[in-house]
């Protein structure tokens, strides 16, 4: 359990700080209901095996696979979902002028639901709220595909290009989006406090970002409930709860 003296002075890099960067994983919207996907036991990657985005490109079989985890399978805990301290805590800074910005591992739409505007987010691993054709980027309601899933047991191709559709989420073995990278370079390059938020910090190359941002200058406070790798180089390494923590530094109750 952190200390008085501990979260004192997380609070006080927070106060001190004018260019703060939030660095978001899987663990600041388990306080939520999103369940992770590595945790041992809990996991989602330990009820199916994760579909691989070249299987999902080339098999008409497993692409309709896909769309029955995310239609028929999932339960309705993604959907529900509201920001949590956490969250509220992050988008607290921002609305300060505090934070200049968000990197999340996330997919969730959480911190936009929280009230951060969309050009202060960077998302690592896109978005699950919606769909994109592979070929033309048109954008898709998940409402209407569900609709269709639903009635007709498939998801047809693009009715612009006749590309294939798939949920706008990096998927394993996908091209990281390069100007989503490009973004998160730039604010890390500028951050003065570079937060770390839930992330376990074993995903590259999203994980290099701390360590670059601790290397060029910035303070780096680590917030996760358990060890990191690169809890040596951190300014402060809190292994606590998120939204109490997050709640308290930041005045959200």
């Amino acid at each position: 359990m952190a200390s008085p003296q501990d979260l004192d002075r997380f609070a006080s890099m927070i106060r001190d700080a004018s260019r703060i960067v939030a660095f978001t994983g899987a663990g600041i919207s388990t306080e939520s209901g999103i369940p992770d996907f590595r945790s041992p036991g809990t996991g989602l990657w330990n009820k199916m095996r994760p579909i691989e985005f070249q299987d999902f490109v080339a098999s008409e079989d497993v692409r309709q696979e896909s769309w029955r985890r995310r239609f028929e399978s999932r339960d309705s805990t993604w959907d529900d979902a509201k920001p949590n301290r956490g969250h509220l805590g992050v988008a607290r800074l921002v609305e300060q002028g505090k934070c200049i910005g968000v990197i999340t591992q996330n997919v969730d739409n959480l911190h936009q639901d929280s009230g951060i505007p969309d050009d202060r987010i960077v998302e690592l691993h896109g978005n699950s709220r919606y769909a994109a054709c592979l070929s033309c980027q048109a954008r898709f309601e998940l409402a209407d595909l569900k609709a269709q899933f639903l009635a007709r047991g498939r998801i047809d191709p693009c009715d612009r290009c006749g590309g294939i559709i798939k949920t706008a989420t990096i998927s394993f073995g996908q091209a990281m989006p390069e100007e989503a990278m490009q973004r998160a370079q730039q604010m890390t390059d500028a951050s003065d406090l570079f937060i770390v938020i839930g992330s376990s910090l074993v995903v590259y190359p999203a994980a290099a970002f701390p360590e670059y941002a601790s290397r060029r200058g910035a303070r780096l406070v680590i917030l996760n409930r358990e060890p990191t790798p690169l809890d040596n180089i951190a300014d402060l390494a809190l292994h606590e709860e998120i939204g109490p923590t997050m709640g308290f530094v930041t005045g959200v109750n």
